[in-house]
């Protein structure tokens, strides 16, 4: 099929993982079983934090936001990547792929962004432990979570519009699993230049500059945390610290995997196994890493239960 145009490609082909029945279907079941999971274990976190006003304070309020984040990210890739590789390949319309790619930057955005207001959020809480309650109101806290998704939402229709007006030239296959903008600007005969480059600065607000602080943060967390006198309070600090840390690492480890690394060190099976990572596995992992080992957590549970 020859094109001249955009508007003459009415779908894009998405490959997924190719391979044999048996490696597909294998990776279906754990997939299918892993969105199970996402969604139920996040959705409970959005109900106890609802319900329990015992989870009313800044760090669950974030907590239940991520898991919000990760209900939209996983509904709008795992069912169609599921579909993909059941049929061993499929297609997806022009405009169901640029929604796809809407909502994936968005959610993904603003985990970025709600990353490093939790980060701030256990700075104020450790190292400012007096006036944690008078900076870290409920007002305040709604207010950056707020921001948080309207930044993402704002960011992701910018990247959407960029996009739009890429061209292409009769291919339309894209080896990846979903509306990436990386295979979609390999697969564009127009000058792509425009779109990398708003790629590479809106990464600066949105990528950079949250992981230099959330650095900063946790260098004056950890001198913070030396010099307190109780090994007690100490080990308290650092498993609190340590959930954030581990989700933070996962994530922005993937993420610049996939969108920093030079091309030449990326391959596509690289590429889609990174994205599988914090697209399936981290919105998995965050209730478990966060919550479900939390005392807290395990005590909204049982007084939901006997309630």
């Amino acid at each position: 099929m020859k094109v001249d145009n955009l508007t003459d490609i009415m779908e894009f082909v998405l490959l997924g993982f190719q391979g044999s029945p048996q490696l597909r279907i294998s990776l279906f079941c754990l997939i299918f079983v892993a969105f199970l999971v996402t969604i139920c274990g996040n959705l409970l976190i959005i109900t106890l934090v609802v319900i329990n006003r015992s989870l009313h304070t800044p760090m669950y309020l974030y907590i239940s936001q991520l898991s919000i984040s990760d209900v939209l990210l996983t509904s709008d890739i795992v069912p169609n990547m599921l579909h993909i590789l059941i049929n061993n390949g499929a297609t997806i319309t022009y405009s169901g792929c640029m929604t796809q790619f809407y909502f994936f930057s968005a959610s993904e955005t603003f985990e970025c962004l709600l990353l490093t207001v939790m980060s701030y959020d256990r700075y104020v809480a450790i190292c400012n432990p007096l006036r944690y309650t008078s900076i870290m109101t409920h007002d305040y806290c709604i207010r950056l979570s707020a921001s948080s998704w309207l930044l993402g939402f704002f960011v992701s229709f910018l990247e959407i519009i960029t996009t739009s007006e890429l061209k292409f030239c009769g291919r339309n296959v894209i080896d990846h699993f979903l509306c990436d903008p990386v295979p979609l600007q390999k697969l564009s005969c127009s000058d792509t230049f425009p779109t990398k480059l708003l790629t590479f600065i809106l990464s600066v607000p949105i990528v950079i500059i949250p992981s230099i602080f959330i650095v900063m943060a946790y260098v004056n967390i950890v001198r913070a945390v030396l010099q307190l006198q109780s090994n007690t309070s100490r080990q308290k600090a650092f498993s609190t610290c340590g959930s954030h840390l581990t989700v933070v690492f996962i994530f922005f480890w993937s993420m610049f995997g996939v969108y920093v690394l030079p091309p030449k060190v990326q391959t596509s099976d690289v590429n889609k196994i990174l994205s599988l990572l914090y697209t399936v596995f981290t919105p998995l992992f965050n209730p478990i890493i966060y919550s479900f080992r939390n005392k807290d957590i395990k005590k909204a549970v049982q007084d939901t239960i006997y309630r």
